[in-house]
């Protein structure tokens, strides 16, 4: 069975579909650059361009950077604040639509380095922000939203998100310090028995994860940043 899956990120909007029994686009992803100022009827249009350039007639699943609640979007740190209280699924024609690192999570934890752990699995995504997906023996805690921890008296993902890593400049060495600050923090509040580390940062493990040390095992994701279009798609097989 393929799904089409999409993205919307801060930066970027990508989609593809997705063969949901290997966890693998079948197609080489297509990605807009996220409107701005990203307001839902701008952002919409860019969906219904994936939906077009793919053909595609099936069931969608869209990922959104912030709390979804029953297809509501209930908060928005990386895009315009227009979109809090808008109905995204019936805005994007039905989609079904969750939070981008709960979809990252999900793939990662069905299809990727997560799948078969036991205990509480944190999923966290480096990227615009810092995303976050809890588990418990495999079981989804949606919307935790643990980039917003207050760090050093401000949200966490403002000191150790991809994002801010770039805007202060700073090397992969000292942006990981401030990667294992807040993980400590995380660790300290959860206990997970593994910590897994995607998006975009995720395609770079090796330049700052070697820096990084707590007792927790944090290890980098499988899928990458494909993890959100794939988590997207088996949203929408499992409701459909």
């Amino acid at each position: 069975m393929n799904v089409l899956g999409i993205d919307i990120g801060g930066s970027g909007i990508k989609g593809a579909p997705v063969d949901i029994e290997a966890g693998e686009l079948v197609k080489e992803r297509l990605r807009i650059p996220t409107p701005q100022p990203s307001k839902p009827d701008e952002v919409a249009e860019a969906v219904a361009e994936i939906v077009k350039h793919f053909g595609w007639s099936g069931p969608v699943g869209v990922t959104f950077p912030g709390v979804v609640k029953d297809g509501v979007v209930l908060t928005a740190a990386n895009v315009d604040r227009s979109w809090i209280g808008v109905d995204a699924a019936g805005l994007f024609g039905g989609a079904t639509v969750l939070n981008d690192a709960d979809a990252a999570g999900v793939a990662e934890v069905t299809y990727g380095r997560g799948r078969g752990e036991r205990g509480t699995v944190l999923v966290l995504t480096f990227g615009t922000g810092i995303g976050s997906a809890l588990f418990t023996d495999g079981t989804l805690v949606p919307n935790t939203e643990l980039g917003h921890l207050e760090l050093r008296g401000k949200d966490a993902e403002h000191r150790a998100s991809a994002r801010a890593r770039e805007e202060h400049e700073l090397t992969w060495e000292k942006w990981a310090e401030r990667v294992e600050e807040y993980l400590r923090h995380v660790e300290m509040l959860l206990s997970p028995t593994l910590i897994v580390i995607g998006g975009g940062a995720s395609r770079k493990a090796d330049k700052f994860l070697p820096h990084v040390h707590i007792d927790t095992p944090v290890v980098p994701a499988t899928l990458q940043n494909e993890a959100g279009i794939i988590g997207a798609a088996l949203a929408a097989s499992r409701r459909s």
